[in-house]
């Protein structure tokens, strides 16, 4: 005596639910990863092409009106840009606040720069540089 088989025939029915499930989770897997490439790529990009500048403050010098803070600046070559500096007195209120530009095609800049203050400041802060 032979047992039935409980399988439906190959290619007779279609395809079955399982394999309509695989074809499904594929392609949204590749959609998922193109799209995770193309974001990689922008942040790449983005990385490559943005420059960025840096500094900081080497020492500084105080005086009644007036704060001499040595800035030392690190860009891209050929790259323009602002540092900002802001000085604080001993209660912690600004008594100056100033954008001192970068220019030229040196990578390495060191300055002094004059940041004028209202009152005798206690400090030399740098608050940033932007690249523009």
């Amino acid at each position: 005596m032979s047992t039935a088989s409980t399988r439906l025939p190959e290619g007779r029915y279609g395809r079955s639910a399982d394999e309509r499930k695989d074809r499904t989770l594929k392609v949204a897997g590749a959609v998922l990863g193109a799209g995770l490439l193309v974001l990689v790529g922008w942040f790449g990009v983005h990385h490559v092409t943005s420059s960025d500048i840096s500094a900081e403050v080497i020492k500084f010098e105080l005086s009644e009106t007036a704060v001499k803070a040595h800035l030392e600046v690190h860009k891209d070559a050929g790259t323009s840009g602002y540092c900002t500096l802001r000085s604080q007195d001993a209660t912690g209120k600004e008594v100056g606040r100033a954008d001192f530009r970068f220019d030229g095609d040196d990578s390495r800049i060191d300055e002094v720069v004059t940041l004028h203050t209202t009152s005798r400041g206690t400090t030399a802060e740098l608050l940033g540089c932007h690249a523009g």
